[in-house]
């Protein structure tokens, strides 16, 4: 029985056919060794240790020069394949709706001393209070989650973070140009759920619900256990003057004596994390002061930003037998008791994400290049998400081979690392559109004992204003 007589979705093939062919139609310059490069990335046995040794796949038909100029000075039309990630079909949860889930992963750059726009990035290594701050290219993903167990997440779009940007208004940006994404293509229609967008506790989530606040979307983001909220104003018995009150009472996360009665509590067993109790509060808002991201708003009260809160307690986690409880904050207000089940079980679908940063760091070598120059470092980062997209899309499509001392996988529960290892298997049934290379000699290269008389200048690390044009320009000719 040959492979495309399986029980598989019919489309399975022609939509991966068809985004190899969009794919490539996107590679605006030296498009042949870029197309080539993602097909080495897709068919070479075990982790990418090197960039260079991806020449040596069968896929990669041309030299190594051809792949570090491809790199370095191919062009990729970024807006079409962010079109076209959107336009592929895409997973939703039980009630139709689909979650999108907000992260940053960091490119560490360290020693990169004239590698520009480098940022402070905050990591961590093993053991507690180990965090520390190390240079590096910080990336903001944007993918849409599996409901249920799943290591998979749909890639949706990409954007560098740059000394000069606010983080939060960057964010706010790429949503909002992904929800219009997907209202173009039809992924989302009127009557449809709101989309859900979930962010972790690095975010400000009630800044980014006042931003997003006209767009057909609701945000989850979790709070840190130390914030302090407020419930609305009680109302002002009659015939008593004076100025009304901002604000009501307070709502302190750790000190329960602040704590009224919930709206609405939910206890339901789980197979992973025991007795899990979501309780949840209507109608808290943090209390805004005028600096900071606030420091530039128009005359007049700052807005009140409405949510519900919910606290969720499970029973324990891997290697943990009483953990503290998540904070989580939901920019909509009179949730049910459905609302609070969904929404805290949507939050830890967001933690599928850090196996897609694993899988394109440690298989696919996101970040082993050691490119000098940011652009093409972008470049590289879509290869990747292309890459990942062609093996979400040839899930149905891969067979299992497994080595002898794993476990034979279920139908339809391959992880990433396993489909593309039988990916080379399926390469050849799909469509091959770069040309095949001419016949040519390497050129003379530097003379031998010559010094490089140019020189790359350092950059600074951290924050800073942006560049003017004239300072690009000197970056540009000096690099």
């Amino acid at each position: 029985m040959s492979l495309l007589q399986r029980d598989i979705p019919r489309d399975a093939f022609g939509e991966l056919s068809r985004f190899r062919t969009e794919f490539y139609a996107c590679l605006t310059a030296r498009g042949d060794a870029l197309f080539e490069l993602a097909d080495a990335l897709l068919c070479s046995d075990g982790s990418v240790k090197t960039l260079v040794e991806l020449s040596l796949a069968p896929e990669h038909r041309r030299g190594h020069g051809a792949l570090y100029g491809g790199m370095n000075y191919g062009r990729l039309d970024v807006a079409r394949l962010r079109r076209t990630l959107t336009g592929l079909p895409l997973p939703r949860a039980a009630d139709g709706r689909l979650v999108l889930a907000v992260d940053v992963s960091n490119w560490l750059r360290p020693e990169a001393n004239t590698s520009p726009e480098r940022l402070f990035c905050h990591t961590y290594s093993r053991g507690r209070g180990s965090a520390q701050m190390v240079p590096g290219w910080p990336y903001s993903f944007v993918a849409t989650l599996e409901p249920g167990r799943t290591s998979w997440t749909a890639v949706l779009d990409v954007v560098r973070l740059c000394p000069w940007d606010d983080e939060i208004a960057v964010t706010a940006g790429q949503v909002r140009e992904v929800v219009r994404r997907l209202l173009a293509a039809g992924q989302w229609q009127a009557g449809d759920p709101p989309v859900l967008i979930v962010v972790d506790a690095g975010y400000d989530v009630t800044r980014l619900a006042f931003l997003l606040a006209d767009l057909p979307v609701e945000l989850l983001g979790r709070m840190r256990s130390d914030r302090v909220l407020y419930f609305p104003p009680p109302p002002r018995p009659a015939g008593k003057g004076g100025r009304k009150p901002q604000r009501g009472a307070e709502f302190k996360f750790e000190d329960p004596a602040t704590w009224p009665a919930p709206d609405v509590t939910t206890v339901t067993d789980t197979t992973h994390y025991g007795r899990a109790e979501a309780v949840a509060w209507d109608r808290l808002h943090p209390l805004l002061v005028r600096r900071s991201a606030w420091a530039n708003y128009p005359e007049g009260r700052l807005p009140v930003i409405e949510g519900t809160v919910v606290r969720l307690r499970v029973e324990h986690l891997r290697g943990d037998r009483n953990p503290r409880p998540i904070w989580l904050w939901w920019s909509r207000t009179g949730a049910t008791a459905g609302d609070v089940d969904r929404l805290w079980q949507g939050f830890l679908r967001r933690f599928d994400l850090e196996h897609t940063f694993r899988m394109i760091k440690q298989t696919l070598g996101w970040t082993v290049p050691k490119l000098r120059e940011p652009a093409a470092a972008d470049r590289w980062t879509w290869l990747i998400v292309a890459a990942y997209t062609q093996l979400r899309l040839a899930r149905p499509l891969a067979e299992d081979l497994r080595k002898p001392w794993e476990r034979p996988a279920r139908r339809g529960r391959l992880t990433p690392a396993r489909v593309r290892r039988g990916f080379r298997r399926l390469h050849g049934k799909t469509p091959q559109p770069a040309s095949a290379p001419k016949v040519s000699t390497a050129g003379p290269g530097r003379p031998t004992g010559s010094r490089n008389r140019h020189r790359a200048c350092e950059h600074p690390v951290g924050k800073r204003d942006k560049p003017t044009t004239a300072e690009r320009a000197t970056n540009n000719r000096s690099a």
